[in-house]
């Protein structure tokens, strides 16, 4: 049976023999037309929200990507750690410049608020393995510089988990990110 909305709309037409003509409203064709025109609008909804969630991902490899660019040989491990924390703390000036916008008494803004929940969840994560790119691999340094910013390209790339404390450790991983891998 087809279900999208250009074929459905094809087989009435070649039924109708090409004629533009009204459907009744409650009609079988009509029916048809209405349900592949509400499975493509739900599809396009799963879609957006699909890509919405694999943003955040896309965004952080793209950070780490643009911040190795002046290093080509592999960093060790304390430099990961320390380059995660850099990624964490980017965004501390827009912070500090939403609380220094902030009236005394005022509720935080929109934006500080984002700001801080995106900061509190990359913590939690780090605490438990934030996923990023190896950098401690020549050959997967070398893919990152070569990525192009799609999420169809990551899957080339090695993914690290890099676990924050005491006893830090760097974990492989997989991708795309499930749970803990």
């Amino acid at each position: 049976m087809a279900r999208s909305l250009n074929k459905v709309q094809k087989q009435i037409s070649k039924k109708r023999g090409g004629k533009p003509t009204a459907l009744h409203e409650n009609s079988r064709d009509a029916r048809r037309l209405r349900t592949a025109g509400a499975r493509e609008d739900k599809l396009a909804r799963i879609m957006t929200a699909a890509q919405r969630g694999q943003q955040h991902y896309v965004d952080r490899v793209a950070w780490f990507q643009e911040a190795i660019t002046e290093s080509s040989s592999p960093l060790a491990d304390g430099e990961v750690h320390d380059l995660v924390e850099s990624y964490i703390s980017r965004e501390n000036d827009a912070l500090a410049e939403h609380k220094a916008q902030q009236r005394p008494g005022r509720p935080k803004s929109k934006g500080q608020e984002q700001i801080e929940a995106r900061i509190s969840s990359e913590q939690k994560e780090f605490q438990s393995g934030i996923w990023i790119p190896d950098l401690r691999d020549e050959e997967s340094l070398d893919k990152l510089q070569r990525w192009g910013g799609q999420w169809a390209g990551l899957n080339t790339l090695k993914f690290v988990r890099v676990v924050k404390g005491p006893p830090s450790e760097i974990k492989a991983s997989s991708f795309p990110p499930k749970g803990l891998s």
